[in-house]
């Protein structure tokens, strides 16, 4: 179960779950329901309506785990915080311009050596973003985080942090069916279907840090995607482009 605090849990209860409800019944009362609701019934799914910050199912944008070629452009954004932090990894198909969201890292009430440590462990050359506030109390606490994460060895820009604009930049590849997630990002999907704004218009700021990881990912993207480069050479200058196979 995907944690939203230390001591909280999200849990989903769908139909399935209640044994006194039989076939005929459940046909009965989804047909009574509008589309955009049935999930939310059927299944303990938020609903995907006017409350959603992205109105596009779950099931359209999730794909299973394949290898990603060593030509793709990568990268990852973090978001910081002491109660939970987030680094969401992309790789983009230079065939397609699709990207992909391919590997979380998602852990609450650790030190930045400990993160850090994470994500070298994903490719140390993989370039990233972070929030530039980097959850600090003032201005120059998140200086000083984003100092502690760049003396661990990570190459990282500050985010782009313009919010509505690149909320907008992620629906509109959710929505060209440009941006998808492998389904073993746990902790992103359970966000995913929980971010929202409330009756006001604004966006629920509890159990976000994958989705604003992946809102910095995608705005910061241009500036930090790029390929790995060989990272061995022989005598004559000649690449090797691929270390573990020696050619």
């Amino acid at each position: 179960m995907p944690a939203i605090t230390a001591s909280k849990y999200l849990v989903q209860a769908a139909w399935d779950d209640v044994p006194h409800l039989d076939e005929k019944t459940k046909a009965e009362l989804l047909s009574s329901y509008p589309p955009h609701m049935r999930k939310a019934r059927s299944q303990g799914i938020p609903s995907m309506g006017a409350g959603a910050i992205y109105p596009v199912d779950l099931d359209d944008i999730e794909v299973a785990p394949f290898a990603i070629p060593r030509f793709w452009k990568r990268a990852y954004a973090l978001d910081v915080g002491w109660k939970c932090t987030a680094a969401i990894w992309g790789a983009e198909d230079p065939a397609d311009g699709t990207i992909y969201l391919y590997a979380e890292h998602y852990r609450g009430h650790q030190l930045p050596v400990i993160h850090a440590q994470a994500i070298k462990a994903r490719g140390i050359w993989i370039k990233g973003a972070i929030d530039p506030a980097a959850r600090g109390r003032s201005q120059r606490d998140g200086e000083q985080l984003i100092a502690d994460y760049k003396g661990q060895g990570l190459d990282l820009v500050n985010a782009v942090n313009a919010v509505e604009s690149g909320l907008y930049e992620v629906w509109a590849l959710l929505e060209t069916g440009r941006l998808k997630v492998f389904s073993t990002l746990v902790n992103l999907k359970a966000e995913y279907k929980l971010y929202r704004r409330d009756e006001h218009g604004k966006i629920v700021k509890e159990f976000d840090h994958a989705m604003d990881a992946m809102r910095y990912l995608i705005a910061t993207w241009s500036k930090i995607a790029s390929v790995q480069v060989p990272d061995r050479t022989v005598g004559g200058g000649s690449v090797i482009a691929d270390s573990d196979a020696g050619y």
